[in-house]
């Protein structure tokens, strides 16, 4: 993920720890817009996902020894604080986002100032194996991923919409590269299945439309 940035991540992120200022704000940068839409993809709460990028580069410059460049990249190291501070305040307030019980894994292997918005609904660009948004609406799409449960959602924003790889996407989880495949088919199947959902109650509103006014 970072071949093409003259600096890698973890040089700065050495750096950073010396006091340099200059190899943070690079490093905030950088990585800053990725964490806001990985948590406003998440959430669909704007407030919420400025406050996480905050709480995340803030844990960042307190416990930046923990990064280990053996279990991956700097910038999955990121997220994966991310995703630990979303967990959190997804437990605070479980009906910020709706979590169905419907939706039981069947496992058998046991990029903020840079997102994009238009009329308050988040864009969400899939990645091609999953090019979900090019026959529904932004809005259907973006409820449609906000309905997932949440061990569905987020291999869905990790892989589909900032298109992390499924090793790293396995770091930030912290669970083997067959469980997130297993997750993405899965989670890639219910939005199909919400999708056509939506189609069908929109062609029964457009029915119940023309009739009245008839």
């Amino acid at each position: 993920m970072n071949c093409s940035h003259p600096n890698p991540d973890g040089d700065l992120l050495v750096r950073m720890r010396a006091g340099d200022e200059e190899a943070f704000l690079v490093l905030y940068r950088r990585l800053q817009g990725p964490v806001y839409r990985f948590a406003l993809h998440m959430s669909g709460n704007q407030a919420l996902a400025e406050d996480v990028v905050q709480e995340t580069f803030m844990t960042l410059i307190q416990q930046s020894e923990r990064f280990d460049p053996r279990r991956g990249e700097v910038s999955a190291f990121v997220f994966g604080i991310a995703r630990n501070h979303l967990m959190r305040r997804f437990e605070r307030d479980r009906r910020m986002v709706p979590f169905p019980e419907a939706d039981t894994e069947a496992d058998a292997n046991g990029k903020h100032g840079n997102s994009d918005t238009r009329n308050n609904s988040v864009v969400l660009r899939f990645s091609a194996p999953v090019d979900l948004a090019r026959n529904e609406t932004i809005e259907q799409v973006r409820d449609a991923v906000l309905d997932l449960s949440e061990h569905y959602r987020e291999v869905v924003v990790l892989c589909d919409l900032q298109e992390i790889s499924y090793e790293d996407a396995a770091g930030i989880l912290q669970c083997p590269v067959g469980t997130v495949r297993s997750r993405l088919h899965r989670a890639r199947a219910l939005l199909a299945i919400k999708l056509r959902a939506f189609r069908q109650i929109e062609s029964v509103s457009a029915v119940a439309r023309v009739g009245a006014r008839r």
